[in-house]
């Protein structure tokens, strides 16, 4: 029975993950769980009787320590720090955002196997978590469904690139003069995928593709020009590897988040449940280069992807602060990548980390900037 920490049980990623603890019951037990402030944490309390939780509003974790006085409940942005470092099997970091680095970290320093979700942890905190888990001996298990397809296709050394698929997002048909009046409503109808607002966001704009390049090259130890982005409208053939012989291994499946969390928490063993198969008899997969021009957020971040330092953390806390000013239709699409660029060229001038500290240092700055120009429009 593996023992297993969610953090961020209750967003999409999250909830996924507690579907696949109900489909191995003998295998999956539920340590702690972690949220904001949702509601839905008691009914998953109730559900999985976890022994820690972690609530980061600290009104709400006290409303949740009276309701359940069994259970250790921790408040705060410590708190969930705190219950990263309960020594579990598999701790799963399906946080949203930069704050989910400091936990990965803490979770890493006292052993714990890291099934990773939180794009920003390897973003922005890349050369400092991946040098720590070899350090502690830890895995860190990929859980994007690209990262996961990668990982799984690596059969062999001798890679010539790894060649990653997105599936071009909602906006992926649309003109570049559509693309200026287009709202977040409509960013929000992703094709293939149900995920999270800011996620399904990113996929427009195809940030989220430049966010992955930068995961890849930490996860895989591969350089920015080693990784190809693909249009594979299907999000059937969830990523591949091209070998120096010309050989193409990929791993497809059903879209379907399930399986790379599952594939992720019951590591190595290999499920024996399929949430959905995926029939191949009649079908057509196809893949398309990107339109670049159309979509520049994806060569920011190549740009950043390539200077490494604080230029991927400079870059991720602009386009957070970006989307969710879009999302309250604040800004305009192409708004986005303006003010990312905007940032770069007020705080990046080479660089480079040189602590924990100076990354959330970097991200506040940032973030405070990038706000006051946008609300002072």
């Amino acid at each position: 029975m593996k023992s297993i920490t969610i953090l961020g049980s209750t967003g999409s990623i999250g909830k996924q993950a507690l579907e696949v603890v109900d489909a191995y019951p003998q295998k999956l037990q539920v340590t702690g769980l972690s949220c904001n402030s949702n509601n839905l944490i008691v009914e998953q309390i109730r559900k999985y009787s976890p022994k820690y939780v972690a609530v980061k509003d600290e009104a709400f974790a006290k409303e949740i320590a009276s309701l359940f006085p069994n259970v250790k409940v921790y408040a705060g942005d410590s708190g969930v720090c705190k219950l990263a470092q309960v020594k579990v099997d598999v701790l799963l970091n399906a946080l949203v955002g930069v704050s989910g680095l400091r936990p990965t970290i803490k979770a890493i320093e006292v052993g714990n196997c890291i099934a990773l979700a939180n794009k920003e942890t390897l973003v922005a905190g890349g050369e400092l978590v991946m040098p720590l888990a070899k350090e502690k001996g830890v895995n860190i298990l990929p859980v994007d469904s690209e990262h996961s397809a990668i990982w799984q296709s690596l059969t062999a050394k001798n890679v010539s690139r790894i060649l990653l698929t997105a599936s071009g997002g909602a906006f992926r048909d649309w003109t570049k003069e559509q693309l200026v009046e287009a709202k977040a409503c409509d960013a929000l109808k992703h094709p293939n995928w149900n995920m999270g607002k800011k996620v399904t966001i990113d996929s427009a704009t195809l940030m989220n593709k430049g966010l992955e390049i930068i995961e890849a090259m930490h996860l895989f130890d591969v350089e920015c020009d080693d990784v190809k982005v693909l249009i594979h409208r299907q999000s059937v053939a969830h990523s591949m590897v091209e070998y120096a012989d010309g050989s193409v291994i990929a791993q497809m499946s059903y879209p379907d988040m399930r399986l790379p969390i599952q594939i992720a928490l019951l590591y190595p063993e290999r499920g024996n449940y399929a949430f959905e198969k995926y029939d191949f008899v009649g079908k057509t997969l196809t893949f398309e280069d990107v339109d670049e021009e159309k979509f520049p957020c994806l060569s920011i971040a190549k740009y950043c992807a390539k200077e490494k330092g604080i230029a991927p953390v400079v870059m991720n806390a602009a386009n957070e602060i970006a989307v969710n000013a879009y999302l309250d239709n604040k800004i305009k699409f192409y708004d986005i990548p303006y003010y990312i660029g905007i940032a770069l060229k007020e705080f990046y001038q080479g660089q480079r980390i040189t602590s924990e500290e100076h990354i959330y240092e970097v991200d506040f700055k940032v973030r405070t900037y990038i706000k006051d120009l946008i609300f002072k429009r």
